[in-house]
């Protein structure tokens, strides 16, 4: 195996900057070596499933009692006072969120090709951070969209008076793509990961998300229990992932009981210092 590197070895930019993403690339995918990741992944299977059985009970209570009231207590579809609403509701668009993840990894990516020392080191700790926060988002999204096409179920007030008992198997359309909320599962699991990358944030997260969720509630784009369900596949999705990056020591470190907190420079420290030779 070639010895590693230096990227700042590399004469021109491209070969810097293909250097920097190839190695970032790279640490992602590597098998994980941390000693104490088995009793994180058995915490992380825990509390998964408490989730899922505390959250999963909570969704049949709602479909069988409250979805269809909660319908009346909203405010009639079009009304014209609710534009607020409908501009707030776009802040948990996974799209949106994705994409503007996404063009912040690229700048990173280029000014840090630019940059050499402490002051590259610093901005792709910013950089990691950026990844685990893209990632969080998009991985729950992939089985919530399956979930969603199996499913089929009707959003409130199609197919006539609202009816939370309202499925098409496999529909595959808007209509019916209720369950569960994307912008709850966008919501939620970006609220869980910008918060475990900086814990002060998390109040400030918990309610953005929670006001995702309403806005969903009063604009009749969701039942409550679709919203509950987002909330769930998100937090979930997000876990894994944050288990993923722990497992690296990739911006998270693991205790010896298992648990996970953030590490202040993670391995990103290898990229700035070295990358795989070309």
């Amino acid at each position: 195996m070639p010895a590693p590197v230096a990227i700042d070895e590399h004469p021109s930019y491209p070969a810097r900057l293909f250097a920097l993403v190839s190695l970032s690339v790279s640490q992602l995918v590597r098998p994980p070596s941390h000693a104490r990741r088995a009793e994180a992944a058995r915490r992380l299977a825990r509390h998964s499933l408490l989730a899922i059985v505390v959250i999963g009970g909570s969704i049949v209570v709602l479909m069988a009692g409250f979805d269809a009231r909660e319908i009346g207590m909203m405010p009639p579809r079009g009304t014209a006072a609710l534009w607020p609403v409908r501009i707030l509701t776009d802040f948990g668009k996974d799209s949106y969120v994705l994409f503007l993840l996404a063009a912040m990894l690229v700048v990173v990516a280029m000014v840090a090709a630019t940059l050499r020392g402490a002051s590259q080191t610093r901005l792709l700790g910013f950089g990691l951070r950026l990844q685990f926060l893209f990632f969080a988002v998009a991985v729950p999204l992939l089985p919530g969209e399956l979930v969603k096409w199996i499913v089929g179920r009707g959003r409130p007030f199609v197919g006539g008076p609202p009816n939370p008992f309202n499925f098409a198997h496999f529909a595959g359309t808007e209509a019916y793509a209720s369950f569960p909320s994307a912008h709850a599962m966008t919501a939620f699991a970006l609220a869980f990961a910008v918060s475990a990358v900086w814990p002060r944030a998390r109040g400030l997260m918990m309610a953005y998300a929670l006001i995702i969720a309403v806005t969903r509630l009063v604009l009749l784009a969701h039942h409550p229990s679709d919203v509950v369900a987002g909330a769930l596949f998100g937090v979930i999705g997000a876990m894994c992932v944050r288990y993923w990056f722990a497992a690296r020591r990739l911006g998270f470190v693991i205790g010896r009981d298992g648990s996970i907190s953030p590490l202040a420079q993670g391995r990103v420290k290898r990229v700035a210092r070295s990358a795989p030779a070309s």
